[in-house]
């Protein structure tokens, strides 16, 4: 039976580790991991694809390849026409694997060795390569077959991982299985929810293979899970005597020459997040503009650091960097922000300018995306996403306060130095200003009261859920708008009882 997606997130050494207890210390035999291992991928098949009666099996020489050979066989047992593709030596096939392969073949089922053009003619295409053991580039035979999978036009299922697929990081090795679904067995990897995993992985899974609950308290997971649906209960109904000083004045600094839609953004995001009050320091030009298209904001048109201290003084939070810009205005106004103490976001161009010159506070939650990640690492933005766990962590070591790496898969490093990824979001959000709106969001969270960790983590979780209702009741991913989430924004900060 599918079980419920948990939180915990692991990285592949930590789950063999899960496996290894579960076989050495409550004396589960590896094979029926296997079995069971087995059992729920061909449910799952059977649930998704009732009408399939032509399966592919591709089976690596390990254990994943074992599971599929598990698979083979009771699909072959449930009368429908499975064809089974060894690739590797498998002569080198050992123990619970081996016997797997045994029992496929004493059921009436010789696999075929893999060599190239077989792959055609099969409704479902079941991935059992390699999982997660995966150590190099993917080359040879290996990279053959996961190509001509990705050639057959057939849906596929993926056994624990893609093959191809870094369980650690999410970074594809060479080529990789992209599969329609994937079921992920004892432990969720967290390579499957960030970087290129969650295109390669589809819909994910889970079994646990009724392995004991006490294994999963011996090994501290890498990160965390979480989405809008598991923090929303936080939210709780404001009181009748609320007034808007209870809830924090907001300052957003940005919205140089040519770039004021982004600290609009931002402001309106802040607002309909829940702020009590909402201030935009801008160039003395757009403020009339910004007033006009969003009255409920105070704009002062702000042209040096002087005239910036005032709104400093009287604001509970300070954002800064919609639009900022890279000019000595720029430079200027996000020196006298960081003088302030206090809470601050800090994004997009300002964190470009502290790239140039680093300095470190435990007060701010920076909120780059992988190439202003990779400026205040000092290193390509390449390098970032082959392991965006190891970035977000150095970022936090270096930089202090919380970070959040935006992204597929956005990573929460918070001041402890716990990981956490957030669930949710589309491709529709790669799209101009949708970072500004995340800024006012986090920004309007801090100044209701939520400490860094809090705010780092429910921002990115109602930022996701708010574009994936709005490309829900709009026409789809593609063409969504920043100011297309404003309205989700509003209603998912107000959850109903």
């Amino acid at each position: 039976m599918e079980e419920r997606l948990p939180r915990q997130l692991y990285r592949a050494a930590q789950v063999r580790e899960l496996d290894r207890l579960a076989i050495e210390a409550h004396g589960i035999p590896t094979q029926t991991l296997m079995e069971r291992a087995g059992a729920a991928a061909f449910r799952l098949l059977r649930a998704h694809w009732p009408r399939a009666q032509r399966i592919g099996v591709v089976c690596g020489t390990g254990n994943n390849g074992g599971d599929g050979y598990v698979l083979a066989r009771l699909a072959h047992e449930a009368g429908l026409s499975v064809a089974v593709y060894a690739v590797g030596e498998t002569e080198r096939m050992r123990g619970a694997a081996r016997e797997a392969a045994s029992a496929l073949r004493a059921a009436g089922v010789e696999a075929v060795t893999y060599a190239g053009g077989a792959l055609s003619g099969h409704e479902v295409v079941v991935d059992a390569l390699l999982g997660t053991g995966l150590d190099r580039e993917i080359e040879g035979v290996a990279r053959a077959a996961i190509e001509e999978i990705g050639a057959s036009g057939a849906e596929v299922l993926a056994l624990d991982m893609p093959s191809g697929l870094d369980a650690d990081t999410g970074r594809v090795r060479g080529a990789a299985v992209r599969a329609n679904l994937t079921v992920s067995f004892i432990g969720l990897k967290q390579g499957a929810f960030t970087a290129d995993g969650p295109d390669c992985c589809g819909r994910i899974h889970y079994s646990r293979l009724g392995v004991p609950a006490q294994i999963f308290s011996q090994v501290e997971p890498a990160a965390t899970r979480f989405s809008y649906q598991a923090l929303a209960p936080r939210l709780r109904p404001r009181g009748r005597g609320a007034h808007k000083g209870r809830y924090g004045h907001v300052l957003i600094i940005g919205g140089d020459h040519g770039m004021n839609g982004a600290a609009l953004l931002a402001g309106q995001a802040a607002l309909r997040t829940g702020a009590g009050l909402v201030s935009i320091a801008t160039r003395a030009g757009h403020a009339a503009l910004l007033a006009l298209a969003r009255p409920e904001l105070m704009c002062h048109g702000v042209e040096d650091a002087g005239a910036l201290q005032p709104l400093i003084e009287r604001a509970t939070v300070i954002a800064v960097g919609p639009g900022l810009g890279r000019s000595r205005w720029a430079l200027e106004l996000f020196g006298r922000a960081l003088d302030r103490p206090g809470p601050l976001v800090v994004d997009a161009d300002a964190l470009n300018l502290l790239a140039q010159a680093p300095v470190r506070r435990d007060d701010w939650i920076l909120t780059p995306h992988p190439g202003e990640a990779a400026r205040l690492l000092g290193i390509t933005t390449a390098e970032v996403q082959e392991d965006r766990f190891e970035a977000v962590a150095a970022l936090q070591r270096r930089y202090g306060g919380a970070v959040v790496l935006k992204g597929a898969g956005s990573l929460v490093c918070d001041p402890m130095g716990t990981i956490a990824l957030c669930h949710g979001g589309n491709p529709g959000m790669a799209s101009a200003g949708m970072g500004d709106l995340l800024t006012g969001v986090v920004a309007a969270l801090l100044a209701q009261g939520m400490d860094l960790a809090e705010a780092a983590r429910f921002g990115p979780a109602v930022h996701a859920a708010a574009g994936d209702q709005a490309a829900a009741e709009g026409a789809g991913e593609r063409g969504l708008l920043a100011g297309d989430l404003l309205a989700p924004l509003h209603r998912l900060m107000n959850p109903r009882p």
